[in-house]
This record gives C-alpha cells, sequence and structure tokens, in this order.
C-alpha cells in the first residue's frame, strides 16, 4: 500500500508550480518564489489506456499493466500523434481511456500538482471588471467606457479614455504585472467575451498570454452546482488560470442557501464584505451617470474589483487547495466535480503502481437516505444535529469500499482526508487571523473531498460500486432513525429528518444553547463507536410544509427559505416578498396580518398597479431556448440574444412572454393571481 501523502499529494513534490501548457513534444511549467517567477520546458508523452492490445496504433510504445480492465498504456511521441490515433479509435468504436486535456494527462502521469508549498495568498492575484454604456458589444451602442484592475499586491488603476487606449493600457499592466490568476465577476459570461469582441472590433490583439499569445475561447461546458449545471465558455489566458467568481459563489453557497441572487453586490452585501462607503448604481442607469457625474462611476468601478477580491478571498480557496492533490488546473478544478477529483487521485496512484484501471461498473438504482416529515406549521426553540460525514464515517469504521480497489488506495486516501481536516480544523481555531483563513480553507478542501467518497461509489467512475453504496445508506438510514428515536424519548419532538440530519424542537428543559449541546452529546454517546454526532444550528422558528421545504428563522431574524414550495429561482419578487413577510406574520402570530397583506397584494394585480418590477423574472438564454419544445414562448422573444445572455420577462395577457423594456400594462393578472395563491 502507498503512503497516503503520495495517494492525495502525487509522488512529485517540485513545489512553486502556479502554472502548466502544453506543446506538442513538451509542456512550460511556470514556477512562482515569492515575488519572482520563471519558467521551464520538460518533455511531454500523452499516453491512453486500452483494454485490447491488438488496437493499438503500430509503431507506438505500449507498457502491460497488471490487473484486468485497461491494461495497455500507449505512450506517444507528440500530441499530434496522440489525437490522430485517439480520432481512429473512435472512428472504430474502440475502447479507450485517457484524458481530453494535455496538462491533466501530464499532472496524471509525473505526479506534480499546482501550489505545492504556496498558500492562497502567496500566488499573484489580479481583478478585471469593466462599465459598457450597453450590452451589445456587437453593436453601435456597446462600448467600453472603463477598465478597473486591481490584485493582491496593493495595485489599483480605474482605465478611462478612449477604448483602444484603455485596451493597451489593460494589456500593458496584465503583462508587466503578470499575475498567475485573473478573478472577474461573470469573466466568463461578459467581460472577457466584451473585451474580445471590442477589441476585434478595433484591430487590437489580445496578447496577455505570458508566452505573448492572445485570449481565446474553449467550446461551452457545464459546471456542476450542487444538483445541477450551469453551462459557460471558458476563456483560455496562456499560463494563467481564469476565476469566475459568479460560478465558484454558486458552488460555495450551496451547502450555506444563504444567497437569493448571486449578483457582486448581493453576495458582498450577504457576506459581510461590502465596504460601509460602497457605491451603488443599477446597471442601466450607469452610463446615464457616466455622463454626469464621473467620478461616482469610477469609484463604483474600483470599487468592484477590490469587492471581487474580497469575494474571492472567502470563496475561493477550497478550490485552490483541491489543486494541490488533485491532477489538473485550477481554472479547471474549479468548474468542474468532486467525483472526476476523486478519479484521478485514484488513477494516477494506480498507474504510478502500474495496475490497470478497472471498467466503470453498469448503472444500478441504490436506495437513497431516509427522509421523513414528522411535523408541520410553525414551530418555535428549533435545534439541528446531524452525523458529521455520516456516508464517510460509516465506510470507514465498517470498511466499505469499491471492490475494484485491488490496491487498497480508496479507505486510506479517505482515513488520511478525515484526519487532516480534524487537524485543520483545530489549526483554524488556534491561529490568528491569516493562520485562521489558511486552515479554514484547507479544511473546508478536505470536507468538500471526504463528503464526496459515497456519492463516486454511485456515479459512472471507474472504482464505482453500486451494492457497496446500497450498504452505505442502509446502515445509514437505521443510524437516523436511531437519533430520531433518541430525541422523542428526551423530550424533544423530532420535525423533519433528511439523510443525515434532524431538526427537532427542544425539549421544554433545554432553554440555554449549552443544553442543547449537553443534550445532543447523550444522544451521541449511544451512537456506534466512530458516528458523532453534532450540533448544527439553532433557530427561533421552523415553518415546515413538507419534505425538505421550510423555512428557517434565526434569533437575529434572518430567513433561510429551503425548497421550491417557498423559495424557486422563477418566483417573481412579490411572490418571494409575500412569502417573507407571511413569515414575519405568523413569527407574530398575526393571521390578521397576513391576510391583510395576501388582500393588499391582490388588489394591486386586480387595478394593475403592481408595477412590473414586482413580476418581471430574468431568465437566462441557452441552447434549450431554441431547441426545447416547452421553451417556444421564450424563443420567440429571445431572437436575436446571445447565448449565454440574459433577458427580463413577464408573461402577457394573451398568454405569450413579452420583455420587461417593452411592457404596455398588458400583463396576464389570472396567472399572477394564480401565482400569489400557490
Amino acid at each position: 500500500m502507498a503512503d497516503t501523502q503520495t495517494i492525495l499529494f502525487g509522488a512529485n513534490q517540485t513545489s512553486g508550480i502556479v502554472a502548466i501548457e502544453a506543446l506538442d513534444t513538451e509542456v512550460v511549467i511556470y514556477i512562482r518564489r515569492g515575488d519572482k517567477s520563471s519558467s521551464a520546458r520538460l518533455p511531454f508523452n500523452p499516453w491512453m489506456l486500452l483494454a485490447d492490445k491488438n488496437s493499438a496504433p503500430a509503431n507506438e510504445k505500449i507498457m502491460e499493466l497488471d490487473g484486468e480492465g485497461y491494461r495497455y498504456k500507449v505512450l506517444f511521441p507528440s500530441w499530434t500523434a496522440y489525437t490522430s490515433a485517439r480520432n481512429q479509435l473512435r472512428a472504430n468504436e474502440t475502447a479507450h481511456f485517457s484524458y481530453a486535456s494535455p496538462v491533466k494527462q501530464f499532472l496524471v502521469s509525473t505526479g506534480r500538482t499546482l501550489f505545492k508549498g504556496l498558500t492562497f495568498n502567496d500566488v499573484f492575484r489580479m481583478q478585471l471588471d469593466i462599465e459598457t454604456d450597453g450590452l451589445d458589444y456587437s453593436g453601435s451602442n456597446g462600448r467600453i467606457i472603463i477598465i478597473s484592475i486591481s490584485d493582491n499586491r496593493g495595485y489599483e488603476e480605474v482605465i478611462t479614455g478612449s477604448e483602444k487606449d484603455m485596451l493597451n493600457r489593460m494589456i500593458s499592466i496584465i503583462n508587466e504585472r503578470d499575475p498567475d490568476i485573473i478573478e472577474g465577476h461573470n469573466i466568463f459570461g461578459f467581460d472577457l467575451p466584451f473585451i474580445a469582441a471590442r477589441a476585434k472590433n478595433l484591430g487590437i490583439s489580445l496578447t496577455i498570454g505570458r508566452d505573448g499569445s492572445e485570449l481565446t475561447f474553449a467550446n461551452e461546458r457545464n459546471c456542476p452546482i450542487g444538483g445541477y449545471s450551469r453551462p459557460f465558455t471558458p476563456a483560455h489566458i496562456f499560463g494563467r488560470h481564469v476565476i469566475d467568481t459568479l460560478l465558484t459563489v454558486q458552488r460555495y453557497d450551496v451547502s450555506k442557501g444563504r444567497l437569493e441572487r448571486h449578483g457582486l453586490k448581493e453576495c458582498a452585501k450577504v457576506y459581510g464584505i461590502a465596504e460601509s462607503d460602497r457605491e451603488y448604481i443599477n446597471g442601466s442607469e450607469i452610463y446615464r451617470v457616466w455622463q454626469e457625474d464621473p467620478e461616482r462611476v469610477k469609484l463604483y468601478a474600483l470599487q468592484d474589483v477590490l469587492e471581487t477580491r474580497s469575494l474571492a478571498e472567502l470563496i475561493c480557496p477550497s478550490e485552490f487547495y483541491m489543486a494541490q492533490m488533485a491532477p489538473d488546473t485550477y481554472q479547471n478544478s474549479a468548474t468542474s466535480g468532486s467525483g472526476e477529483k476523486i478519479n484521478s487521485i485514484m488513477v494516477r496512484e494506480y498507474l504510478r503502481q502500474g495496475h490497470a484501471i478497472p471498467f466503470p461498473q453498469p448503472p444500478k438504482i441504490v436506495p437513497g437516505g431516509y427522509t421523513e416529515v414528522r411535523t408541520t406549521g410553525l414551530v418555535h426553540r428549533i435545534v439541528k444535529c446531524d452525523v458529521e460525514s455520516l456516508y464517510p464515517s460509516i465506510m470507514l469504521t465498517q470498511g466499505i469500499k469499491p471492490s475494484s480497489d485491488v490496491l487498497d488506495v480508496f479507505l486510506p486516501a479517505l482515513s488520511e482526508l478525515t484526519k487532516r481536516r480534524i487537524e485543520a480544523k483545530l489549526k483554524a481555531k488556534q491561529g490568528d487571523v491569516s493562520e485562521r483563513a489558511y486552515w479554514d480553507g484547507l479544511q473546508n478542501t478536505f470536507k468538500i473531498l471526504i463528503n464526496s467518497f459515497y456519492g463516486y461509489l454511485g456515479a459512472p467512475f471507474h472504482f464505482n460500486d453500486f451494492d457497496a453504496a446500497e450498504r452505505i445508506t442502509t446502515y445509514g438510514q437505521s443510524i437516523v432513525k436511531q437519533i430520531a428515536e433518541s430525541i422523542e424519548y428526551f423530550g424533544g419532538r423530532v420535525i423533519e429528518i433528511d439523510t443525515d440530519g434532524v431538526y427537532f424542537e427542544a425539549p421544554e428543559n433545554t432553554e440555554t444553547e449549552e443544553d442543547e449541546f449537553a443534550l445532543i452529546e447523550k444522544i451521541g454517546r449511544e451512537l456506534p463507536q466512530g458516528i458523532n454526532l453534532a450540533h448544527d444550528g439553532r433557530y427561533a422558528a421552523m415553518l415546515s410544509l413538507k419534505i425538505k421545504n421550510y423555512v428557517l428563522i434565526g434569533y437575529d431574524g434572518h430567513k433561510v427559505f429551503k425548497g421550491a414550495s417557498v423559495r424557486s429561482r422563477s418566483d417573481e419578487l412579490f411572490g418571494r416578498e409575500f412569502i417573507s413577510k407571511t413569515v414575519d406574520c405568523l413569527m407574530n402570530r398575526d393571521k390578521n396580518g397576513a391576510g391583510k397583506l395576501y388582500k393588499s397584494i391582490m388588489s394591486q394585480i386586480i387595478e394593475g398597479k403592481l408595477p412590473i418590477e414586482q413580476f418581471a423574472r430574468r431568465e437566462r438564454v441557452t441552447h434549450k431556448t431554441f431547441s426545447s419544445s416547452q421553451k417556444k414562448r421564450m424563443s420567440a422573444i429571445a431572437q436575436g440574444v446571445s447565448i449565454g445572455d440574459y433577458i427580463t420577462v413577464y408573461e402577457k395577457n394573451n398568454g405569450e412572454l413579452g420583455l420587461s423594456s417593452e411592457y404596455n400594462n398588458d400583463e396576464n393578472k389570472a396567472y399572477l393571481l394564480e401565482k400569489l395563491y400557490k
């Protein structure tokens, strides 16, 4: 069995690597030492794995691996030779395995990873944002009026002037300061495409790569965010990583559920990083204000990049430290799933030991976690307890691993991650402010991977095992049922059980937070060894509707909405505000107030007095907008809108959708009344 350090971080201990780019027969490695960066070139032999030796391309080097599965490793002299062979195998429908990214291939085969020996603050990060006089950069109305730049070394500049001069100045700053990472909020969806289009229009080459190459764009791909994926178009800057904090904050907030929207200003307010003197200007008003008061817009633009930097420091460290383990670029790591990271760690170690990679098991239905609602309505004095990493704990205590893991890599990796997380959490509590940030980012990285080990077993990865996954869920159901029974035994009232946690009303003799912790510790002592029950929150009240649909009200008044019944991305503003205010009425036992609120909004709808902003909703234009039969109404008004852009729409009284900018007092009142009723 390999040592866990090698399994998790790769066998090569080269430190300071901040970027790797692949050429045809070699790679360029960029290394940072303090404020200085340098580059080196190393040979690169692309590879692929085959199940059948006879299907290997002629004249290429072949290595036979131990075990069954993909057991023949073919080495190629160049990326050109590799892609030619891969295309031929695809045409012949021959089974093979490799990675589409040459950089990932290099990292897997050499055991290198990025950022070894570096903290998040050690790398050179730059923030970029633009302000424009319109959203359509292809026409005459879309021009850049400001480019703002900052970095984590204290540099700040707001660039104004002619578009041509601004773009040339931006190029000079990037090349002179030489950042490892460029961050922006919606930088993939707006800033970089806009900059590229305007540069092309002006005949400017965006030579901002470390090798002097231009900015390019790849094909659209999906970024996994919790239970769904969001399409985006990656940008590529040679030798640098591009991080879109709009995507990253959505991934970050999945477990927290604090954000209703993901705009920069909303994120900054909710996470407490907005400055007290923050300048706010509505997006549609920026150009008008620019003409009247340019200094105000310049301050607004500067605060945008500073806020982006602060947001990145909060949400990006876990993705950054993941790149120290999983063999991939930081940019790709920040937009890929945790299951793939585990898979690449497993593949790397198996290939290092000269062992074949198994075929994935065919799909099989696995029972899910236990869920139940035992109490509905408004309940006060709420406590939540959950088992810390329930499924990983079961895997470790019961020794459950993939049957194909013959080298015994899976559980040792999980055990080491768990140990390192406990150590990092302890150090995060003990260190000073800067040390706490480092250790907290590290422990969150470990947590993300740890909690993905179970999901890996039931997904289409090489070391999956559906029978093992079923054993885990079955055992987990018995654990959470035992917790619920103990809560009721000690006088608590169970409200909702969900997979690894329980919401309950505290017993009458449990008055303080210390009492709650003592109760949970008492319940936890009855659980099997290695299964740890934790206090995971306390709330003034909970409005329970049905499974996974509820509102939590904190003792500070903050509300958390969970489930489509109380909060949906398709809900209009009037509906969200109605639910929030109704919860306040119910909290104050003011049923009459809730009724008056309902009647007030109903009257506004009937009389046509509800402002368009209250019932319009923002929709993203995707490929499905034009291809799905269910999206015909959207496609009718989205003609000419680019994929990935947003439009604000409302339902008209003829059943069609309309653009809010073309609103003519023709909303569908019956539809709005029905939404209010629901």
